[in-house]
C-alpha cells in the first residue's frame, strides 16, 4: 500500500520569530545584543532564503567559485538593507527580503550571463538611450533570431518579477525561459513534450497556469519582434 509522504508547511526557517528578531535589531543600539540577535536568530534564515531563491529560480550565473560564497555576499548586501524594514507599513520580512534577494540576484544573473554568451551576434548588440537593442547588420538571418531569443530571454529575465509578480507565475516564466536558453540541446519541441518538462521543473504548475504564462511571454515576444523587423531595433515597452 502506497504512503503518502507528508508535505513541510509553510516557510520553516523563516519564522514570525525571525522577524521579530529582525524589529528587535533594528531596535537596539547595543552592539553586542544586536551581533548576538544577529548570529543566533537571522543569519540562518537569511542563509537558508537566499538558498532556496538561487535554486528555485536558477540564478546560476555568478562571479564567484561557488553558491555558498554567492549567499554570503546577498547576505552582506541584505545587512545594508536592514534597517530600512518597517513592518508598520505591512510588509512581512519574508516577502520584504525575498524580493531584495530576487532583485539583486536578477541584476547579477543578467550581468553575468551576457559576459558568459559565447555567441558573436549577443556580443555585437548595444543599448541606446532609449534602452533599445541592436543585433550587428551583417549577422546572418537564422543567427538574427537566435540573436533576438537570447536578448528577450535575458530581458524578461530581468523583468521577470514585474510582468509576474506572483511566485509561482515566475517559477513558470523562468522555467519557459530556460527552454528557450537551452534550445540547441533539446531534442522534443512538440507542445506535449514542452508542457512536461516544464512540469518537471516546476512541480505545481497546472496546465491552463503554463498556457496563460506562455501566452504573455508570446504577446510580449510577438510585439517586440514585429517591431525589430520593421525597424531593426530590439525595443521592450
Amino acid at each position: 500500500m502506497a504512503v503518502k509522504s507528508k508535505k513541510t508547511k509553510g516557510v520553516q526557517y523563516f519564522t514570525q520569530d525571525t522577524e521579530n528578531a529582525i524589529i528587535e535589531y533594528n531596535r537596539s543600539d547595543n552592539f553586542e545584543l544586536k551581533e548576538k540577535i544577529y548570529h543566533e536568530r537571522i543569519h540562518y534564515p537569511f542563509f537558508k532564503l537566499t538558498e532556496n531563491i538561487i535554486h528555485t529560480f536558477k540564478f546560476y550565473h555568478t562571479e564567484v567559485d561557488n553558491i555558498e560564497d554567492l549567499q554570503h555576499e546577498i547576505i552582506a548586501f541584505l545587512l545594508t538593507k536592514m534597517h530600512l524594514f518597517n513592518p508598520e507599513k505591512g510588509a512581512k520580512a519574508y516577502s520584504y527580503f525575498g524580493t531584495i534577494v530576487k532583485r539583486y540576484l536578477i541584476i547579477s544573473n543578467t550581468k553575468n550571463y551576457k559576459r558568459k554568451v559565447d555567441k558573436a551576434p549577443v556580443e555585437d548588440l548595444y543599448s541606446d538611450e532609449n534602452h533599445s537593442y541592436r543585433i550587428d547588420d551583417e549577422t546572418p538571418g537564422i543567427e538574427k533570431l537566435s540573436a533576438f531569443i537570447d536578448i528577450f530571454c535575458t530581458h524578461c529575465t530581468e523583468k521577470l518579477f514585474e510582468y509576474f509578480p506572483k511566485a509561482n507565475d515566475a517559477k513558470i516564466a523562468d522555467a519557459i525561459l530556460e527552454l528557450f536558453k537551452q534550445r540547441e540541446n533539446l531534442d522534443v519541441f512538440n507542445k506535449k513534450a514542452l508542457y512536461i518538462y516544464i512540469r518537471e521543473m516546476v512541480i505545481d504548475a497546472k496546465t491552463p497556469q503554463i498556457t496563460k504564462i506562455a501566452n504573455r511571454l508570446s504577446s510580449i515576444f510577438q510585439k517586440a519582434y514585429l517591431y525589430y523587423l520593421d525597424t531593426g531595433v530590439i525595443k521592450f515597452d
